[in-house]
């Protein structure tokens, strides 16, 4: 009784923890997604484009006991891993996705980084995230993530970014609104270089906010419900406990009163 009674504190003071960081991290992810659309609409999002190297970046938590975002991550990075026809390799975000896919895709893993989000994290941050991974030299990056939708809810996404040479083709193809813009200076590929590497790492900074807001809702909920199903338990045990214990005291009271009434014969 005493142990579950701690759990409940524990829990408790969790999902407390979870619900102040919350309202900030929610805040800054919102902010984060008008740093991506302006670019998803000049470049767009094809997830089904081809190209001759691909990396697949599953973003998950460093942390446990927040529901079940992180096996979603891994549920979505194995089908976009078997869906996936070019020569595709992996860098890992977060050691609850390591755990899971690193003996999977051993022979194609590149990276696995951890503690990204356990200092608030910056654009700085991120660049540096992002360096690692374009040092690979693919040509499509599918990032998989949890888009934050509500306190109980949150979507499982995967977000594309190409290389320069990928978008200058869907320029030319017409799948984008690239070429509906005048340039200034002759050097379009540079420019598009430039574009696609800043793309990245505004996708990344937005992908890990959005997914670190869906942990601390997903922890909120999941602490919530432990700390009720510990209190629910805790109420069986101490009835339980009342139970037996008053059927000792009756116990004892049957013999006292036997053995007074044998001496009184």
């Amino acid at each position: 009784m005493k142990s579950v009674g701690n759990i409940q504190k524990i829990t408790a003071a969790m999902k407390m923890v979870a619900a102040s960081r919350l309202k900030g991290a929610q805040m800054k992810m919102e902010k984060s997604r008008g740093l991506v659309l302006p670019l998803t609409r000049l470049l767009g999002d094809v997830p089904g484009a081809k190209s001759d190297t691909s990396t697949i970046i599953p973003i998950s938590s460093d942390k446990g006991l927040c529901g079940g975002i992180n096996s979603t991550v891994v549920k979505v990075s194995k089908a976009v891993s078997s869906s996936t026809e070019s020569n595709s390799s992996i860098n890992i975000i977060g050691e609850k996705a390591r755990g899971q896919l690193a003996k999977i895709f051993s022979n194609t893993l590149k990276n696995v980084i951890l503690d990204v989000t356990k200092v608030p994290l910056s654009f700085s941050t991120t660049s540096l995230v992002t360096d690692k991974i374009l040092s690979d030299g693919a040509h499509k990056h599918q990032i998989v993530y949890n888009r934050f939708l509500s306190v109980i809810s949150f979507k499982p996404t995967v977000s594309t970014v190409l290389s320069a040479e990928g978008y200058e083709k869907m320029a030319e193809s017409g799948a984008n609104s690239f070429d509906e813009y005048e340039l200034e200076g002759s050097d379009r590929s540079e420019l598009l270089l430039d574009l696609a590497e800043f793309k990245l790492g505004a996708i990344m900074y937005n992908a890990l906010l959005e997914n670190s807001t869906s942990e601390l809702g997903s922890r909120m909920q999941s602490m919530e419900n432990s700390t009720k199903n510990a209190k629910d338990m805790l109420g069986k045990l101490t009835l339980l406990y009342n139970r037996t214990r008053q059927a000792s005291i009756t116990t004892e009271l049957i013999e006292i009163i036997s053995g007074a009434s044998a001496l009184e014969e």
